[in-house]
């Protein structure tokens, strides 16, 4: 990928992250603190809250791009240790499954102490793995159906170590924090696995339009040297 591109890419990832962030805050967190705030007139510190959400959702938006990068190199890797995609993908299956099951043993069901609050983690679960299938299903659709296993992998397990410190908070409103984070990282990282062929391709045209330049530049030197 060129510097050009890789900038829209960044930018937008991180544009998607604090939107996602600073807008889903605002009905995650109304009850908790907004509320207050609107009810109170309290304008400019609702303004304040809000912008702390969007730069909140700016972090997550950086970390989960960085994990990206860091998963295209654990990939790569995987694939040099066993050798074959098949093999690799039956190892992705079941780091999937063992995340899944530590999700609900380890993280929710310790914090799942009202009826409410399993639904709220049932329902969270619900999500990570119907975008994470759904995303998947397009990433092997518009790439190579052999990108699956490798989508659904950095769909569910990224995202979930991602997600890791939120769930590991043991004092104050967890509930709201661990919902709020989950979408950020949703959105940015199906955003990445779904439009990263597209930069690249772009990257490829930009490239080949600067030697096409560069050797019609070379030709009128050339010329004009004959001259």
């Amino acid at each position: 990928m060129t510097i050009r591109n890789w900038v829209k890419f960044f930018l937008k990832a991180l544009l998607l992250g604090g939107a996602v962030t600073g807008l889903l805050g605002l009905f995650v967190r109304w009850d908790d603190v907004f509320s207050q705030l609107f009810n109170a007139g309290q304008w400019g510190e609702f303004l304040a809250g809000f912008v702390w959400l969007v730069i909140i959702g700016l972090t997550m938006s950086i970390i989960s791009q960085l994990c990206f990068f860091a998963y295209l190199t654990v990939h790569q890797i995987g694939m040099n240790i066993f050798r074959t995609l098949r093999l690799w993908n039956w190892v992705q299956l079941l780091i999937i499954a063992v995340v899944i099951t530590d999700l609900i043993l380890f993280r929710f069901a310790p914090n799942a102490e009202t009826t409410g609050q399993v639904w709220l983690y049932g329902s969270l679960l619900a999500i990570l793995i119907f975008t994470a299938v759904v995303t998947a299903y397009f990433k092997a659709k518009w790439t190579n159906k052999e990108t699956f296993i490798s989508a659904l992998f950095f769909m569910i397990v990224i995202t979930t170590v991602e997600w890791l410190p939120a769930l590991m908070v043991e004092e104050g409103n967890i509930d709201s924090w661990v919902t709020l984070l989950l979408f950020p990282f949703l959105a940015v990282n199906a955003y990445q696995l779904l439009v990263l062929p597209k930069y690249n391709a772009q990257s490829d045209v930009d490239r080949q339009k600067l030697e096409e330049r560069r050797a019609t530049r070379k030709a009128q030197a050339q010329t004009a040297s004959k001259k």
